[in-house]
């Protein structure tokens, strides 16, 4: 078996880290970067882009660029670009297929097992959807991990000595906020809650409509009417959130962003601080509830935290460690690196999954780590009720089951329908599954006796099953939903992956191939200037035939449409003119 890689599938930046010599190493990118940005673009030649490429012409292609699709996992979103529909699975699949691809380059070998991370909160649906991603880059996805418990885990097997840590999790797209304590060989998860859809991205959005305010303030120009302009400004205000972090003001200058009334108008604005502070200061406040719910759930105080470690690159906001100073009392740890830490946690865990002991540093202590279950896990029952089978925060791996019956006479199927959350009606849950359960014995109301199990795997995957006891008729199903890809469609999703990185070998042999013919035509025109009075009349003749055939070769060929037949008839031609002139 080759190494299983840890990955970190984020909404602004994902990062990937493998175990070396039983330490945690990140992978450089395709740019040299330790993360990757999460972003995928088609070019209107047909060129598919991912990470860095893709985000540096986000400005001039925005229609065709996607960003922060991790927000849409497990939802019904998708995007259609040339004819064909992408869901968030296949793009996310996108941004997996590079990272997996930059883990062969640095190992030297093929990389087809993972761990992948994802928040805390993410649900069922959510976390299938992550794994079907996974299945389409071609990943058999071993252990999907929450990015809080990763985070803990690395730091973890660092400083060994037992206490409870906090660890609050604001990154692109979500925040989580999980209590773990570090014991004597064990990482358990005493309790997470959190919010999907606050993150980096809304700090990002606060910023932007300021500088489109302001902006249509002094010049009466209306931004949001023009996509490649509005593309250029959520740069500057990422950018500006960032420089925030480190200085009292950024100054976001934009010149030639946009055309009004004939005029070109340039972007000059200066935003401190404090005023960034004011944008973003309800935004902050919401991470408060979470981080109340889960102390409470874990039956803590926060003086009995050991530490508190913030991971994801928008905890470097001085406004959000202030707050994480304020509800805690404690000065919060500096030790891991925000952005590294969640993939090198899941790089130790894909390591023990190879057969490896995972040893708490300074040790030789096996750790067992225990995760949790964020939501509650109900079925609807008579009334409408949401009757819980597993409460949140259970620890993983868990099974359940009751006993349920019938509520009319007679009755010979019985609907099960599977809700996640904490209200105690079914239509303020959400659904995550329903199925029917037929082929029930006949009899009044209460009498048949119907078990209802639900089975929690490690990866928060919920199995539910339904059996008569008395006919010993069953149903079960694993928990997707009706938004989510059917098998068919992630078989088609994979042979369009495989296809795509048929393709972009093609493209990238072509821009090889097509530089090292450049760089032969120049040189060659070179010498014939040079040796122009030395060379016989039939020499020349034949050197500029070859020349111009390769020429006309090159011109012909298109990145979005070569095939291998048109390299290897201009590697032909190459070869052809380098015998020819081989006198020069």
């Amino acid at each position: 078996m080759g190494k299983v890689i840890g990955i970190d599938l984020g909404t602004t930046n994902s990062c990937v880290s493998v175990a070396e010599n039983g330490e945690p190493v990140i992978i450089p990118g395709a740019s040299g970067s330790m993360t990757t940005p999460s972003v995928v673009a088609f070019t209107k030649k047909g060129e598919r882009l991912v990470g860095e490429a893709a985000r540096r012409q986000a400005a001039t292609n925005p229609e065709r660029t996607i960003s922060s699709v991790k927000r849409h996992m497990g939802t019904e979103w998708s995007t259609r670009i040339d004819g064909t529909d992408y869901k968030a699975q296949t793009i996310s699949a996108m941004v997996l297929m590079q990272l997996k691809k930059d883990a062969e380059d640095f190992l030297g070998a093929p990389v087809t097992e993972a761990v992948i991370t994802v928040p805390a909160y993410f649900n069922n649906i959510q976390r299938q959807a992550t794994k079907d991603a996974g299945r389409i880059a071609g990943l058999n996805v071993k252990r999907i991990i929450n990015e809080p418990t990763s985070a803990a885990l690395s730091y973890g097997l660092n400083h060994g000595e037992p206490q409870k840590v906090m660890v609050y999790d604001l990154g692109g797209g979500t925040f989580d906020v999980s209590i773990i304590e570090i014991g004597e060989g064990v990482i358990e998860v005493l309790a997470t809650a959190g919010d999907n859809h606050l993150g980096g991205d809304d700090f990002d959005e606060r910023i932007t409509q300021w500088l489109v305010r302001r902006f249509k303030e002094e010049n009466g120009a209306d931004l949001t009417r023009d996509f490649a302009a509005m593309q250029r400004v959520r740069e500057a205000a990422e950018q500006a959130k960032k420089e925030l972090s480190a200085s009292e003001s950024a100054h976001i200058m934009l010149p030639y962003l946009t055309q009004h009334r004939g005029e070109m108008l340039h972007m000059d604005l200066t935003l401190t601080r404090g005023q960034f502070q004011d944008l973003i200061e309800d935004l902050i406040e919401r991470t408060a509830q979470p981080v109340h719910s889960a102390l409470s759930d874990a039956g803590i105080a926060p003086a009995e935290l050991g530490r508190v470690l913030l991971v994801g690159g928008s905890t470097r906001i001085p406004a959000v460690q202030e707050k994480v100073r304020a509800l805690t009392g404690k000065e919060p740890s500096r030790n891991i690196n925000p952005d590294e830490c969640v993939a090198k946690g899941a790089a130790i865990l894909g390591s023990t999954l190879e057969g490896n002991s995972l040893v708490a540093a300074g040790t030789d202590k096996n750790l067992l780590l225990l995760d949790v279950t964020p939501l509650s896990l109900s079925i609807e029952t008579v009334g409408g009720v949401a009757t819980r089978l597993i409460e949140r925060n259970s620890t993983l791996p868990t099974r359940y089951s009751r006993i349920f019956s019938t509520a009319a006479p007679y009755q010979r199927s019985v609907d099960i329908h599977v809700l996640q959350g904490e209200r105690p009606m079914a239509r303020d849950n959400k659904t995550i599954g329903k199925f029917k359960l037929k082929g029930i014995k006949a009899a009044p109301a209460g009498v048949p006796q119907i078990e209802v199990t639900f089975d929690i795997d490690a990866n928060g995957i919920l199995k539910v099953s339904a059996r008569d006891l008395d006919t010993g008729k069953q149903q079960s199903i694993t928990i997707t939903s009706n938004d989510s890809m059917s098998e068919d469609e992630i078989q088609q999703a994979i042979r369009d992956a495989q296809v795509y990185a048929g393709q972009d070998q093609t493209r990238k042999d072509a821009v090889e191939v097509l530089g090292d013919a450049q760089r032969l035509m120049t040189e060659t025109e070179q010498k014939l200037k040079e040796k122009k009075k030395e060379l016989d009349r039939g020499t020349k003749k034949q050197v500029k035939a070859d020349v111009n055939r390769l020429n006309k070769l090159t011109m012909k060929c298109r990145l979005d449409k070569v095939t291998e037949a048109q390299l290897a008839e201009i590697k032909e031609a190459m070869r052809q003119l380098e015998e020819s002139a081989r006198s020069l």
